[in-house]
């Protein structure tokens, strides 16, 4: 007799512990957050902010004097220092997005871009017709890079769950190593955390 309730009970916790997964396409300008996790929300959000900040930053609207033209830019290395596994890839996509959409700069390749853009120049010097190959050192060079990292602070009360975001960005001068610019966006979310659901 105890077998079969055993049984019966455990049949009970499996049935009653099923989900069925339903998808519904949204529009990708939707502000979602499921998880309370950053988010392509939050990525575009602070990146929106953060390019705002610098394009409305009086250093902005000298760069053309300063520089003879307007300046050539390229995104460092942005680091996630946070305690979360965050797409920085995507995160920086944006903000070079934000940055070329402002029409302030021109945009480089980033180191990583540069290598597969170098092979395949190196690749055109053997294997391309002469009129359509790419000529080597013709690259140009940025005026200022943008660097910056990623930092976060998570604090829990019981069911209760506060994670503090902070994005530091920072503008510098290639040659001088002056810093042109220093932004910072702190964004800052609460999560209700659920118990289990029958």
């Amino acid at each position: 007799m105890n077998k079969i309730i055993t049984l019966l009970f455990s049949i009970f916790l499996l049935l009653g512990c099923q989900t069925t997964n339903r998808v519904t396409r949204i529009d990708s300008d939707i502000d979602t957050d499921l998880s309370g996790r950053w988010n392509d929300t939050d990525s575009r959000l602070i990146s929106e902010s953060m390019i705002n900040d610098l394009l409305n930053r009086p250093i902005t609207s000298n760069l053309v004097d300063r520089y003879g033209k307007t300046p050539v830019l390229i995104v460092g290395t942005i680091r996630n220092r946070s305690s979360e596994h965050i797409n920085i890839t995507s995160f920086v996509k944006d903000i070079e997005r934000e940055l070329v959409n402002s029409g302030k700069f021109t945009l480089v390749a980033s180191s990583y871009e540069r290598e597969e853009i170098r092979n395949e120049k190196e690749d055109q010097q053997s294997n391309s017709s002469l009129e359509s190959t790419k000529r080597l050192a013709q690259e140009t060079g940025a005026d200022i890079m943008l660097i910056g990292n990623l930092v976060t602070i998570t604090d829990q009360v019981d069911k209760t769950r506060v994670v503090y975001y902070q994005v530091d960005l920072e503008l510098i001068d290639l040659e001088t190593n002056t810093k042109l610019w220093i932004g910072s966006k702190k964004h800052k979310k609460v999560i209700q955390l659920g118990g289990v659901k029958w």
